[in-house]
């Protein structure tokens, strides 16, 4: 469909409607998402200011860092070295002086596009009225894994008559706090900025000239001519300057690492292709140097475009770190559960044992430093920030988080080591303790309250560490724990119940509800009729559609939260509504854009993308949802 911004002043409507005419139904809902099924549509169009719609994005990965790419070919997006770093590209942000490489016919063109099968590399083919051609985008790999230089290669092969290509490199400021030079030297030319080394390599080129501090490539494509448009960059260190032709094959093996790593993810099932899709985006997400998960691999995309609510989510939140590994374990893989596991517990302990609500993806303190950035944001929304101000919050359900991933590691068949054993004996001490404080919350609000999924955090913590010191995995009182963890429930029972409301409630005294109880379906702390009567009055007052709020006045503020949806789903399985999870799962079948990528909020009218994109919690949220609901189904 062609994507145009709209003339209307409502926000919402800079977002493209959803075009169902081609759906096919299973319920009430159009299915839309399909893996290896690509749909050839016109380009999606730019707005007035050159932005295009979120839902255009396809991100590419090679475990340091994320590149994404627009269905016009433009990557407007890509932090060198790390994903965490300065982004030399970053028009995504800031159209004008951001940085962008470019890779496109001449003349008009119709796009399809799809994930090569069981990877992470892009295949986008593009149809003009003199042929056709195929452009293959992948963040390259090498025999050991990770290169020790960044590589982007985007492989570009005619296939029916003759087609003019341009390909423009244009780094950018970096948000406005460097200025980048093109310089000659016997090698070639050289692209600098902001302590980066970057050079373009070419093959099969017509042309290559400099154009205003950009590099510009000019190809014609024939029947099974190849061409390619690499970049590679270092930071703070010489620049290796590969042959064009060894760029180009490290493409393939790139596809062959991915395929290997899929096949080693061992689930099938009712929504197989979704699945798979989202575990090679999880995949993305996993910082290889030291297995960390980051949130999202974007800054300052907004949750609202009607208020201020922009953040920076490239840093690794305990609490998806936890969720990640109970993906990656259902699914069986081990090596990175190992790594992130082993991560997440060197760098509790690094910080004193004190559970930390998320760090740098080295795994140091963030600091709570905001600082923002005078570039304009993504269609002006403006916000564009680095830093993360929830590092030092009080969020009680990290207690939770950390005991659920260790419980699962040990019931998969691991051990604990004594440091890990007794960090958690002193994590439970703590939860004992800490339960009763008033916290942030898990929405990182800033008036702290008595939030009764905060306390069933603890609760959680407590019942797991009895399970680990019963399985003779940590030391400590036991029943001190059990005892404890009765009193957080009977708490909650009697002050989280509202019998009028017929639903457990945000916090005592209130009316109002919080989408994350439903975490407390899947926790197994209620799945009787209490929960069941609260996932109605959830449904009722939080709901769009299928999509969910956060919290009581959420719509007003921002668009829909994406993984309440899906733990919506997660929740009916395990109360017993397995129907209607079923037609909640499929409903929910549009929220993935063409290449199954998902952000973290979406506005419910429009199915436009908000917040940072691809949205680990967002992810895991879907695959934990199809694993419980297909085991379910299949247990029927």
């Amino acid at each position: 469909m062609t994507t145009t911004r709209a003339t209307s002043s409502h926000p919402g409507d800079w977002f493209p409607p959803l075009d169902t005419t081609a759906s096919v139904r299973v319920g009430s809902c159009p299915l839309h998402w399909q893996q290896d099924e690509p749909v050839e549509a016109p380009v999606d169009e730019r707005d007035a200011d050159g932005y295009l719609d979120l839902r255009s994005y396809a991100s590419i990965g090679d475990g340091r860092t994320i590149a994404l790419v627009g269905r016009d070919g433009r990557i407007d997006w890509l932090p060198l070295p790390n994903l965490d770093s300065p982004a030399p590209f970053g028009a995504l942000l800031d159209e004008t002086d951001g940085g962008y490489l470019a890779l496109r016919p001449v003349e008009d063109f119709t796009v399809s596009r799809r994930y090569l099968t069981d990877t992470n590399v892009l295949q986008t083919t593009f149809r003009t009225a003199s042929g056709l051609v195929q452009v293959t985008d992948a963040m390259n790999t090498g025999v050991a894994g990770r290169l020790p230089w960044g590589e982007l290669a985007r492989r570009i092969e005619g296939v029916e008559g003759a087609v003019e290509m341009r390909a423009e490199v244009r780094p950018g400021t970096c948000l406005n706090r460097a200025s980048a030079w093109i310089h000659d030297t016997v090698q070639g030319r050289v692209l600098r900025v902001n302590g980066l080394t970057m050079a373009v390599r070419t093959l099969q080129e017509e042309s290559v000239a400099v154009e205003d501090r950009a590099v510009v490539v000019r190809y014609r494509t024939s029947p099974g001519s190849r061409h390619l448009l690499g970049l590679v960059a270092t930071e703070g260190e010489p620049l290796s300057l590969p042959l064009p032709e060894d760029v180009d094959a490290r493409v393939d093996r790139t596809i062959a690492g991915w395929r290997d790593w899929s096949g080693a993810v061992a689930w099938e099932g009712r929504w197989q292709p979704l699945v798979r899709r989202s575990a090679l985006l999880l995949k993305q997400l996993i910082h290889a140097p030291t297995g960390a998960v980051a949130a999202a691999a974007t800054t300052s995309l907004p949750e609202s475009l009607t208020r201020r609510k922009n953040w920076d989510y490239r840093y690794s939140w305990t609490r998806d770190s936890a969720y990640t590994l109970t993906a990656l374990l259902r699914f069986g893989v081990r090596e990175e559960t190992h790594a992130a596991i082993s991560w997440m517990l060197r760098t509790l302990r690094s910080h004193g044992g004190e559970p930390m609500v998320l760090s740098r993806l080295d795994g140091t303190h963030p600091g709570t430093t905001v600082e923002e950035h005078d570039v304009p944001g993504w269609r002006g929304t403006g916000g564009v920030v680095t830093g993360n101000p929830a590092a030092d919050q009080l969020q009680l359900g990290v207690f939770g988080d950390v005991f659920s991933i260790v419980t699962l590691y040990v019931e998969q068949g691991n051990v604990l080591d004594d440091a890990t054993s007794r960090l958690m004996t002193q994590l439970a001490d703590q939860a004992c303790d800490v339960w009763r404080l008033p916290d942030a919350g898990m929405w990182e609000l800033p008036v702290s309250r008595h939030h009764i999924t905060s306390k069933l955090g603890c609760w959680h913590a407590l019942t797991q560490a009895v399970r680990l010191a019963e399985a003779g995995q940590v030391p400590g009182d036991a029943e001190r724990w059990r005892s404890e963890a009765e009193r957080v429930r009977a708490w909650v029972e009697e002050h989280g119940w509202d019998e009028e409301l017929g639903a457990y409630v945000w916090y005592p005294g209130s009316k109002e509800l919080d989408a994350s109880i439903l975490l407390h379906a899947i926790s197994g702390f209620d799945r009787g009729e209490r929960m069941s009567s609260t996932l109605d009055v959830l449904r009722r007052e939080l709901a769009d559609g299928e999509h969910l709020y956060r919290y009581t006045g959420a719509a007003d503020e921002e668009g829909a939260f994406v993984a309440c949806s899906y733990w919506m789903v997660s929740a009916l399985t395990l109360v017993g509504r397995v129907d209607e999870a079923v037609e909640l799962m499929d409903c929910l079948d549009r929220a993935p854009n063409d290449v199954g990528l998902l952000a973290e909020m979406i506005d419910p009218r429009t199915q436009g993308f908000l917040g940072n994109l691809p949205q680990a919690l967002s992810h895991l949220a879907l695959v934990n949802a199809a694993i419980t609901l297909n085991d379910s189904l299949e247990q029927d």
